[in-house]
């Protein structure tokens, strides 16, 4: 849920980056995290696990300007994703308010992605959420390798897989090279900061 600070008046959203351990997630915010500029972005914190880490850090994109007079922060949270560390992702998606859902496009990690995102649907459920509530965006990532000799996944079967007829937005991307980084994070800071504003600033009171 958005943390509202009225004193000075920001609002502070926290969007997840979610998926397979080793598909990219890490990569994305270090990525982001290197390209913002020192005044908009804030400290980056990184929990270490054995083979797997959990990165955080928050930042104030210039774009985003301001919603009913008040200032957006985002809040970028990555999740680690192997199976033993289910409960620090159960921790890391309470109060999330946008998710970014990043699957690997190896064809030997198609299991494994589809299995990341019925986690996350079992882990909102336990946290009385549903996907459709909360804004998604779907990003497939190491597109540099289709043209590899190493065998990978095609659109139509990600699409298949994931987006199941959800129509949901996504992106492919190289997050290794930046290639659909940002556009990613465009899309799912758009639709989060609508949601929020609709749920919490434009919301009209209750009789």
């Amino acid at each position: 849920m958005a943390l509202i600070d009225l004193s000075k008046k920001e609002v502070h959203c926290k969007i997840v980056y979610y998926g397979p351990g080793r598909c990219g997630k890490t990569t994305n915010l270090v990525y982001i995290y290197n390209a913002m500029n020192e005044r908009t972005r804030g400290k980056m914190l990184t929990i270490e696990t054995k083979g797997d880490r959990t990165l955080f850090f928050d930042l104030l994109p210039i774009n985003l300007g301001k919603v009913a007079g008040f200032d957006i922060r985002i809040q970028l949270y990555t999740v680690p994703g192997q199976s033993i560390y289910e409960s620090t992702r159960k921790l890391v998606l309470k109060g999330v308010d946008g998710i970014v859902f990043v699957a690997d496009s190896l064809k030997i990690r198609q299991r494994k992605n589809i299995d990341s995102l019925l986690d996350l649907t079992q882990n909102l459920r336990e946290q009385n959420r549903t996907l459709s509530e909360i804004p998604l965006v779907l990003q497939y990532n190491k597109r540099d390798l289709v043209s590899s000799p190493i065998p990978t996944l095609g659109i139509e079967e990600l699409e298949r897989d994931l987006n199941n007829g959800r129509h949901l937005a996504f992106f492919e991307a190289a997050a290794t090279k930046g290639t659909g980084v940002f556009e990613t994070l465009k899309e799912i800071s758009k639709q989060t900061v609508r949601h929020v504003a609709d749920k919490h600033l434009f919301a009209k009171p209750s009789a």
